[in-house]
């Protein structure tokens, strides 16, 4: 990879709270230290020197938008070469939904198979130039893989913190990389508090926990990509999968930089937040009209990777959805199961629930009229469905027994015609 100079002035401002607004400088810390808010990286706009044409000029991985990125010394840089991940017009499946226009944000293609390969290239990088020894996460799968990937590239040890209760499919990937697994008896929340105890006790660098300002950063780069790839525009509709609501806060907050630096025109984009019925409080939250968010206690859904009954930023995704005119909505288990299958039926990808949730989504948003026909809408499909094998049932196979023969193929799958070779 291309190793870059950055600016002897930093590129990052400073960090701030989020609550109260206290400003703190770059450094190893991650709740304001007042009233305890989350922090958000600030950056330094007006002296970035970014245009369209040097990005294009760049290696096509997320890092591409380093000057957005919070990492100060590129030679820090752990690569797998995530992001910058396809974008499909999606025809035949916008025929299907009688739709004018849709495109899928493909993220099942990035090297551990999810989107989270975004905030983990960036984490671990990040912990790296903070001189940590060690990394892990609190996960239910995805992000556990991502985190154990670039800490093996990187050379750190890693620690994977998931609930008890978790498929062992959902972490052979993470172990695979070398992880440590530490099974807590317990939702994901409970895994989460003792992964941030063991951050503070042992100075583990728990990406999504002591180092998440810096962390949350890579997520955006999925909505720079997609202005990118639409010919350097924001669209009109962005339905995105929310578990802690941190993706949907970073898309927004990353469509705000892009028109600030007038990489894109102007800003239009409706932010709409996908969760599954059995765990979905952010979308009562919308529904009700209310100012915060109740959590869950026992999360029910085969979506497990948005089984996050306490978001830690429900709170921020609630205002991002109502700053943007966006809205929120929810799918069944069964809804979700048909959205995957029709994914992968029209258009050849093969989604796990969290991204199938965008279709099912999509689909309802439509019967409803709450997206018309003819609007353009981008669906991102966060990650593979090879992660997500056990929600598919045996009697979902269609699966045809025949004899070794021509006439049994015939006969069995009642072919009247058979295509001539000319």
């Amino acid at each position: 990879m291309e190793v870059a100079t950055l600016s002897k002035k930093s590129h990052v401002k400073m960090l701030k709270c989020r609550e109260c607004g206290k400003e703190y400088p770059p450094i190893k810390i991650h709740a304001c230290e007042e009233c305890f808010g989350p922090l958000e990286v600030v950056y330094n706009i007006d002296l970035l020197n970014i245009n369209k044409h040097t990005i294009e000029g760049r290696s096509k991985t997320l890092w591409r938008y380093r000057e957005l990125l919070p990492l100060e010394d590129a030679a820090k840089i752990i690569d797998l070469g995530a992001g910058f991940t396809p974008l499909h017009e999606c025809k035949r499946l916008a025929e299907a939904l009688g739709l004018r226009r849709l495109y899928i944000k493909n993220d099942t293609v990035n090297p551990t198979g999810s989107f989270k390969d975004r905030p983990a290239t960036v984490a671990i990088s990040k912990s790296i130039e903070f001189g940590f020894r060690a990394a892990g996460c609190a996960s239910t799968g995805n992000l556990a893989a991502a985190t154990a990937a670039h800490a093996a590239k990187a050379g750190l040890p890693c620690y994977v913190f998931i609930p008890s209760n978790i498929e062992k499919s959902k972490i052979l990937q993470a172990a695979a990389y070398g992880a440590k697994i530490i099974a807590v008896k317990g939702t994901y929340d409970d895994a989460n508090r003792l992964a941030a105890q063991a951050s503070y006790e042992y100075d583990l660098a728990i990406v999504n926990i002591n180092v998440r300002p810096y962390y949350v950063e890579g997520s955006k780069t999925i909505v720079f990509e997609i202005c990118e790839q639409l010919g350097w525009r924001a669209p009109e509709n962005l339905i995105i999968p929310v578990g802690s609501g941190a993706l949907l806060c970073a898309v927004w907050r990353g469509l705000k930089q892009f028109n600030e630096l007038e990489l894109i025109d102007e800003l239009k984009t409706k932010i709409i937040g996908a969760q599954p019925e059995g765990c979905s409080p952010i979308v009562r939250a919308y529904k009700s009209n209310l100012g915060d968010v109740s959590p869950i206690e026992k999360p029910d859904t085969v979506a497990k990777s948005l089984a996050i009954g306490d978001p830690g930023d429900g709170i921020y995704a609630l205002r991002s959805i109502k700053e943007s005119g966006g809205l929120a909505e929810c799918a069944t288990d069964e809804e979700i199961i048909e959205g995957v299958n029709l994914l992968a039926k029209t258009e050849g990808i093969f989604a796990e629930p969290a991204g199938g949730i965008t279709i099912a989504v999509l689909k309802k948003l439509i019967d409803s009229g709450d997206i018309s026909r003819d609007e353009e809408v981008v669906c991102c499909v966060t990650g593979s469905g090879f992660k997500s094998l056990e929600i598919f049932s045996s009697r979902q196979l269609n699966i045809v027994e025949v004899e070794p023969t021509l006439n049994s193929f015939e006969r069995t799958m009642g072919l009247e015609v058979l295509i001539e070779h000319g």
